[in-house]
């Protein structure tokens, strides 16, 4: 919505780029036919305990009206997103290794919620193993943590053995 997620994505494609061929997608503009990757990294923002969807995208859009908040909507922030994106998964074999990341709230998980659980649960549903998953943080005011977008490189990193894998 504001950009966190985004700047996370960088840093794991950053991370990735070295080790072969890396392809990045919107997840309105991501491909579904997944046969053929090696690894696919998934990341989203957590919003209300889980993955975005057609209300609190509006509700992200509000804050960014408000004067009071140091916030800007991304470009994509509207379009439909990771949710809408794997209910149309498609996979044969070989199938890719998955991973994902969410951004949420620096508080107990408990209160905050975590969209890679909300990832999880949907891969699970397409027979899909999450291998690896991570949360990086954001304040109260949705702005990445100091030095979490090198925690999120440093993530990536450990993700190359897993996308060799099969």
């Amino acid at each position: 919505m504001f950009g966190s997620t985004r700047r996370i994505a960088e840093a794991v494609v950053d991370a990735l780029r070295p080790s072969g061929d890396v392809t990045v997608a919107i997840a309105a503009e991501a491909p579904t036919a997944l046969s053929g990757y090696g690894l696919v990294v998934v990341g989203a923002p957590t919003h209300g305990h889980t993955l975005p969807q057609e209300a609190s995208r509006k509700e992200a859009s509000a804050w960014a009206e408000d004067g009071k908040r140091d916030l800007a909507l991304e470009a994509d922030a509207l379009r439909p997103g990771v949710r809408e994106w794997l209910e149309h998964v498609a996979l044969s074999a070989p199938a890719p290794r998955f991973a994902a990341f969410s951004t949420r709230a620096d508080m107990p998980r408990i209160f905050a919620g975590d969209a890679t659980a909300a990832i999880r649960r949907r891969l699970h549903r397409h027979h899909i193993i999450l291998d690896a998953h991570e949360d990086f943080l954001v304040d109260s005011d949705s702005h990445l943590l100091p030095g979490e977008q090198q925690r999120a490189h440093d993530w990536a990193r450990t993700l190359v053995p897993v996308a060799s894998r099969r």
